[in-house]
């Protein structure tokens, strides 16, 4: 038990987490120690800590509703992915078609025959929400917006965005096309998480592209439909979104003293309610929560006997790194537990599942690690075994 509690130990407490995961009464007694979250006025939303992962406060998490715009945060986040992997470049010089421009809505003033290079599409979706943006890059990638909807709908069944369907780039009303606030916060922690190359355009708060036919002057800048990029110093993204049918949503992420939360809140009444909604959640979260670095994925928290086997040993850890989220000052009342299978019998194969790190309040198990092996072990010779073998018989005699 010491080899992976000694780190923790460092950390002024042991490991905690959040309500969200765990058994019904450890949820009783963790959020027992803090205030319950402010009435939000929309018709669901979810709170999560973006570096645990952990939903710390939620009404309606579930409910299936039309994203309306706050869909092009998947739209961009595929763009962001084939530009990670070399698929396409900043550069690339995009046709811009007469579907794309034709586009109702929110626009970034794009031409119908003209190419325009994917860097600027980016700003156009994420920036001023533009609709023409997110069906020219729809079609860039691939080749249709028919095609890039089943590419976003793999995507979210990859991220585990298991109620979420979409059929098209930016979020037009039609119908089967749905999330959910839970949904769309892990989104959005994946769009934090997995590209930050990219990120910084979230926070951008005006963008210009185009010049007017008549003058050749510059079209009027746009300004980004974030409001709280103004008015709250720690918000830096994400999307907002409005639909007649289901009203105005906002996903929205905010750093502050070394964490990241995000919020996404479906269904308000108007704008100005969903920032002010928004920012309630914010304030409840840094408030009252706080996050402990327990211990870096890949790094070897034990080595265990392997038996029958080319070696007699591998050593175990967990794959990434764990991240808690606890309510302030609940550190002290929680203690973790390594739970290592008897017996490991060769061959083992590397992230093969040998145990698990069990967390623990009041006695309940509320979040439970696998460990994994970190070598391979292949299957001794023949001798090997049978002595293996025979080792075993009488140490089961004797244990």
């Amino acid at each position: 038990m010491s080899n992976i509690l000694s780190p923790v130990k460092k950390i002024a407490g042991l490991v905690a987490v959040m309500m969200c995961l765990g058994t019904g009464q450890a949820q009783a007694k963790i959020s027992a120690l803090i205030p319950s979250p402010p009435k939000i006025a929309v018709k669901s939303y979810v709170l999560m800590d973006t570096d645990s992962g952990e939903v710390l406060a939620s009404e309606n998490p579930d409910e299936k509703m039309h994203p309306a715009s706050v869909t092009k945060m998947m739209t961009a986040y595929i763009a962001e992915a084939e530009l990670d992997a070399g698929n396409i470049s900043r550069d690339d010089k995009v046709l811009i078609s007469e579907k794309a421009w034709s586009m109702g809505g929110s626009t970034m003033f794009v031409e119908v025959g003209k190419r325009v290079p994917v860097e600027e599409l980016m700003k156009g979706i994420i920036i001023v929400s533009g609709n023409d943006a997110s069906v020219a890059m729809a079609e860039h990638i691939a080749g249709s917006e028919d095609a890039f909807a089943q590419l976003m709908n793999g995507t979210a069944m990859k991220l585990g965005m298991n109620n979420t369907h979409f059929r098209n780039a930016a979020g037009w009303p039609v119908s089967d096309h749905y999330s959910t606030a839970r949904d769309l916060a892990t989104l959005s922690r994946h769009i934090v998480k997995d590209y930050p190359e990219y990120y910084g355009l979230y926070s951008q708060k005006y963008y210009q592209y185009g010049v007017d036919k008549k003058t050749g002057k510059p079209l009027a800048r746009q300004a980004n439909r974030n409001t709280l990029l103004w008015t709250n110093p720690y918000v830096d993204g994400l999307k907002t979104g409005h639909i007649e049918a289901t009203g105005y949503h906002l996903a929205v992420t905010a750093h502050r003293d070394d964490r990241r939360l995000v919020a996404v809140l479906l269904g308000a009444s108007s704008e100005k309610q969903r920032s002010e909604e928004a920012q309630k959640l914010l304030t409840y979260g840094f408030r009252f929560f706080e996050n402990v670095d327990i211990k870096k994925g890949g790094e070897p928290l034990q080595v265990v006997k392997v038996w029958k086997g080319t070696a007699d040993e591998t050593s175990i850890g967990i794959d990434r790194d764990l991240v808690v989220t606890v309510p302030r000052g609940t550190g002290k009342k929680l203690k973790a537990t390594m739970e290592v299978d008897q017996n490991l019998i060769a061959p083992i194969a590397i992230g093969q599942k040998v145990g698990k790190v069990k967390v623990m309040l009041e006695d309940e198990v509320i979040k439970e690690v696998p460990l994994l092996a970190q070598q391979a072990v292949e299957k001794g010779g023949f001798f090997k075994r049978l002595w293996d073998t025979i080792m075993l018989f009488f140490s089961g005699l004797f244990s």
